[in-house]
């Protein structure tokens, strides 16, 4: 999507996307993510999500970036932290003790800028893109963080029924974005209750994406 369709819904506080509580598939999988203590965690297009207190509260380090300075500015606000905020090349970092947010266009972020991530959590980036961006974004993804695996959230739907964002991504789609790195193991599909079109009957997946190789 654009830049400035996201930077105004939140400007405008039109930020329906925005869940209120932990995301509960974190919750549920967080064991089977077999996370080290203290590693770090990525989570890209992150908003002000409270996966990230939660991640730091269970003695993680979380990176994140957003385009929204908003979204951050709230988030350290409600985290009660006050960021340390210096200039990387294209980015403004908000940082402070286990937490490094960049705001910023993401296909600007590079390996060296986030450096060495475990886990890529993404529970809102991939879905919303257009389609013509998806394949670029998942190239990226794995480019930066060196294939870390990946716990991956996705919606299905007719989308004749109902627009995104979110968007309706397919299976066929996932293996094709993800084959080369990852073998993606589904872990659960649920039917979405919720501010969506009843008609579309909208279903969310649950995707781990285990790496069998390492590209670079």
């Amino acid at each position: 999507m654009e830049h400035q369709f996201w930077n105004d819904l939140w400007e405008k506080e039109e930020i329906g996307f925005h869940m209120k509580t932990v995301n509960t598939f974190l919750t549920k999988y967080y064991k089977a993510l077999a996370l080290p203590k203290n590693s770090r965690i990525f989570i890209p297009l992150c908003g002000k999500t409270l996966d990230i207190g939660w991640l730091l509260s269970n003695g993680h380090k979380v990176v994140g970036v957003e385009l929204s300075e908003i979204a951050i500015e709230q988030l350290f606000l409600e985290l009660g932290i006050t960021p340390k905020i210096s200039i990387l090349d294209e980015f403004k970092l908000y940082s402070a003790k286990d937490l490094d947010i960049f705001v910023g266009d993401i296909f600007n972020l590079t390996k060296k800028l986030i450096g060495p991530v475990y886990t890529v959590f993404d529970r809102g980036g991939l879905v919303a893109l257009l389609q013509n961006s998806r394949l670029q974004y998942a190239k990226h993804i794995i480019h930066i963080t060196k294939s870390a695996p990946q716990l991956l959230i996705t919606f299905q739907y007719d989308m004749t029924q109902m627009e995104g964002p979110p968007f309706s991504i397919s299976q066929k789609e996932i293996e094709t974005h993800y084959k080369h790195t990852y073998t993606p193991f589904l872990l659960e599909t649920t039917n979405v209750e919720g501010p969506f079109n009843p008609l579309a009957k909208v279903k969310e997946k649950v995707w781990h994406l285990q790496r069998f190789n390492h590209n670079e």
